[in-house]
């Protein structure tokens, strides 16, 4: 993965989890430049309020790998929806296949992760899917194909994963690389690091 995302975080003034367990070394680049990207290191502005609302929702682009027209798009999916905005927007994102095999911990960035579902890696109820963006529910089982557990993108994977514990609302079978999604996840139980009202305001100018 290129310095691209280092770049963001930097930018942005806080960590995102971009790089997966890079993040959590002192090779982190917030830990070894914790200051803007650029020659001059200048110190950060006061940001206005539509500064501030577009930095919350750079992160959440950020972290999530969406484009713009398509976080646009889940805006007004979200806003089109009953109950609320920021709760319709959680479920979006976070119901993506490629944030779901983030969050089972079968690749340690959402980044490679996408590259898992777009190579046709892995299964949605046993049916190959090989777009992240798909939009996942309730009930489904997510696993790596038998055929993938044996490649190179998989080694050691069983062994990392046995410290591991997903969110409350998946469940996981280590052995089998196979996670379930048990219940719709909420903005208490995914803790993204933004604010959601203030991207909500950002879109309704």
């Amino acid at each position: 993965m290129s310095k691209t995302s280092c770049k963001k975080c930097r930018r942005i003034g806080q960590k995102l989890f971009l790089k997966g367990e890079r993040c959590f070394t002192p090779k982190c680049a917030m830990i070894k430049k914790p200051y803007a990207p650029g020659i001059h290191r200048k110190k950060r502005r006061v940001l206005s309020e539509y500064g501030a609302q577009l930095i919350e929702k750079q992160k959440v682009c950020h972290i999530y790998n969406l484009r713009e027209r398509q976080f646009r798009r889940y805006i007004s999916e979200a806003a089109r929806k009953k109950g609320v905005i920021e709760e319709n927007l959680v479920k979006k994102i976070e119901l993506r296949l490629d944030n779901i095999v983030f969050r089972l911990g079968l690749a340690d960035s959402r980044r490679r992760a996408r590259q898992l579902v777009s190579h046709g890696h892995v299964l949605v109820n046993d049916r190959k899917i090989n777009l992240p963006s798909f939009q996942t529910k309730p009930g489904d089982i997510i696993k790596i194909k038998k055929l993938s557990q044996d490649s190179v993108s998989f080694k050691d994977l069983k062994t990392k994963l046995k410290k591991y514990k997903p969110f409350d609302w998946l469940s996981l079978d280590k052995n089998n690389l196979e996670g379930k999604i048990i219940s719709l996840p909420t903005q208490e139980n995914v803790n993204i690091p933004a604010d959601l009202k203030m991207i909500v305001e950002y879109y309704s100018r």
